[in-house]
């Protein structure tokens, strides 16, 4: 058990995976030698977040190969992957910091140290030539999946051409830093490339599982990386009957050590009234800024001044 939620799943022995490809540790690469998209799939960007490596060791064991263009697949904060103890396992996060807020020029090409930060230099580069990006996350709370669609309209377009989950959302990035989903042309709504963020679910529960198998699947289908009745023969979830848009309005960044909520929020809860109260930081009371407002996320589970605690949105 892990607080109120019970561990179903246990983390993947990626060792075999270390030697990479690319001459970088635990980065495989595959060319099809026919041209074609960059593509690349990150999973354990949080080394607590494992349903994502479960999935990509299952790919890699199946020998999953480009038809055409490039296929990476990273297994990238390995560092705090390393560090899971059943009995806390929300400490290996991270190392030293959030892997995925350090993506910004000048923090990644800075002065800065961390364990997060060496492995980013290690693998920008794969993370610069992508076309497509998908990055697989979980959530700490129980919640139905979320596709993270970025800041710009082409998030949403490409969420739809994949076809999961149900909740799209676009959102404001976060005070903290910027994440990996965000840098460069992924966040230029000119560009063509395109990336997405799945939150597959509760990190512990089995389903997880499931829904970063399908949606690696259904990315790469989308992206016409790999052929299609491959793919097809794969899939197991149906797909949702409609995909519906979260507009997030703003992020509810910690101010103190003191911040708590109203109410025991698990994620994607309608709050009817403008003006309720949802949380408390020391002195100050944060409520919904309108009728129908929309709890994406909330947790307490990484509360720190100047984290995101939860961000505020409407259905479209």
């Amino acid at each position: 058990m892990t607080g109120p939620y019970r561990i179903e799943i246990q983390p993947p022995d990626i060792a075999r995976w270390r030697e990479g490809t690319s001459g970088i540790e635990y980065v495989q690469e595959f060319d099809s030698g026919r041209p074609g998209p960059e593509v690349m799939v990150q999973a354990l960007t949080h080394g607590n977040e494992f349903c994502g490596a479960i999935a990509l060791d299952a790919l890699l064991q199946e020998r999953v190969r480009p038809a055409h263009g490039r296929l990476t697949l990273v297994f990238a904060n390995v560092a705090a992957y390393e560090r899971f103890d059943v009995g806390d396992p929300d400490r290996s996060r991270c190392v030293d910091e959030d892997y995925n807020r350090i993506w910004a020029d000048e923090v990644l090409f800075g002065q800065r140290d961390s364990v997060e930060l060496r492995r980013a230099r290690e693998l920008w580069r794969f993370v610069d030539r992508a076309d497509f990006l998908l990055d697989l996350h979980s959530m700490h709370e129980p919640c139905r999946p979320i596709m993270v669609c970025g800041m710009t309209e082409k998030g949403v377009a490409f969420a739809r051409r994949i076809g999961v989950p149900s909740e799209l959302l676009i959102d404001t990035g976060h005070p903290a830093g910027l994440r990996m989903r965000d840098r460069g042309g992924f966040g230029d709504p000119a560009s063509p490339r395109c990336a997405a963020l799945i939150e597959c679910g509760q990190h512990w529960k089995a389903s997880s599982v499931e829904v970063a198998m399908d949606t690696t699947l259904r990315f790469l289908r989308a992206t016409g990386a790999v052929e299609a009745s491959w793919i097809d023969a794969q899939l197991r979830l149906p797909l949702p009957p409609a995909q519906h848009v979260i507009r997030v309005t703003q992020a509810v960044a910690a101010k103190s050590m003191d911040f708590r909520f109203a109410s025991p929020w698990r994620g994607l809860e309608v709050v009817p009234e403008h003006g309720t109260p949802i949380a408390q930081d020391g002195q100050t009371v944060w409520r919904t800024p309108y009728d129908d407002c929309v709890l994406v996320m909330p947790s307490l589970s990484h509360l720190k001044p100047g984290n995101t605690m939860v961000r505020l949105g409407r259905y479209e």
